[in-house]
């Protein structure tokens, strides 16, 4: 397989447990949403964090999410709301999804902190029979940048609680390295 192929599978995929996880279980992050975390050399740094997929260009969600949150006094009716919103046409074409996969952490992370001093980790995700086990780079990533924004205000619909102080790391694979392992399993 190669590697832009594994990418195209490995995006529809994500879009598709995503889709069911918004339509059939009200939103709650299914086990493919929630990759195992090892270190390069594989030693298990996190039974599971829940990553979130990016648009490449995020700013009609993250502005969708915005007025949610900051318009509604309610988190019942933002979550009402937000779920609305991604049950509808939002993972539809996985095409207009960036790899680069995004995770929310507290402030004192020591998982976040430890990600940010690899630089790499594996994510392991596991649903349905299938599974993917792909090698990544991994950066914190800046207030400003749009994936930041969009993954905090996506966040936000869950939790309309949550700070301003939090970590976002950005998780991009490495798809020849993934196609790789695939062919040394098989």
């Amino acid at each position: 397989m190669t590697p832009e192929t594994l990418r195209q599978q490995f995006l529809l995929w994500q879009c598709r447990i995503r889709q069911i996880a918004m339509r059939a279980d009200d939103g709650r992050p299914s086990e493919g949403m929630r990759p195992k975390i090892l270190s390069p050399d594989g030693r298990i740094l996190s039974d599971g964090v829940i990553v979130l997929l990016v648009r490449s260009d995020p700013a009609e969600s993250t502005d969708f999410f915005r007025f949610q949150v900051q318009k509604n006094h309610d988190p019942n009716e933002v979550y009402e709301k937000g779920l609305a919103f991604l049950q509808s046409t939002h993972y539809h074409r996985a095409n207009q999804f960036s790899d680069e996969m995004t995770a929310l952490f507290l402030p004192g992370s020591r998982l976040a902190t430890l990600l940010v001093g690899l630089r790499a980790c594996l994510l392991e995700f596991r649903q349905f029979s299938q599974a993917h086990c792909l090698p990544c780079s991994v950066r914190e990533l800046a207030p400003v940048e749009p994936a930041y924004l969009n993954t905090l205000w996506h966040n936000r619909l869950f939790n309309t609680q949550l700070s301003d102080d939090v970590r976002i790391l950005g998780f991009k694979p490495d798809w020849p390295a993934a196609a790789g392992l695939l062919l040394e399993a098989e």
